[in-house]
């Protein structure tokens, strides 16, 4: 009887550190290189949804920038699916500058290098599991 009682004891222990384990949040540390200027700052978002993609961000950040790269890292977020957008603020005026047709004048860019054509890019293109502690390079 007691052998039993251990056996379970050690697997209910067993699953609880799995489940543990499973809740630990993760760390993503975004690489953005290539940018035009060492002047303002990144705006960065973290997306956890299709349907919020471009539009409300689940987490943000404000990089700055050094020799034409910047790395932010986004701490605490759990597993799941995610996309990361960013701009370049060059002016610091808080939004992404366009032409008269819509085009952006400052750079800009997406978790995988998603492009997008005649238009921004889709979630598709720029979604990304997270398991465990993830390192993104976006290059433009």
């Amino acid at each position: 009887m007691s052998t039993i009682v251990r056996i379970l004891i050690m697997l209910i222990l067993k699953a609880t550190f799995v489940m543990l384990q499973d809740a630990k949040a993760h760390d993503i540390t975004v690489n953005i290189s290539g940018l035009d200027s060492d002047e303002g700052k990144i705006l960065i978002g973290l997306y956890d949804s299709e349907d919020k993609f471009l539009s409300k961000r689940f987490k943000n950040a404000i990089g700055i920038i050094n020799e034409e790269k910047s790395t932010i890292t986004f701490k605490d977020v759990p597993k799941g699916v995610y996309a990361i957008s960013f701009i370049h603020d060059e002016n610091d005026n808080g939004k992404m500058d366009t032409n008269f047709m819509g085009i952006p004048k400052e750079d800009y860019g997406c978790s995988n290098n998603a492009k997008g054509f005649m238009g921004p890019p889709k979630w598709e293109d720029a979604k990304f599991e997270l398991k465990a502690d993830k390192t993104i390079h976006i290059t433009l």
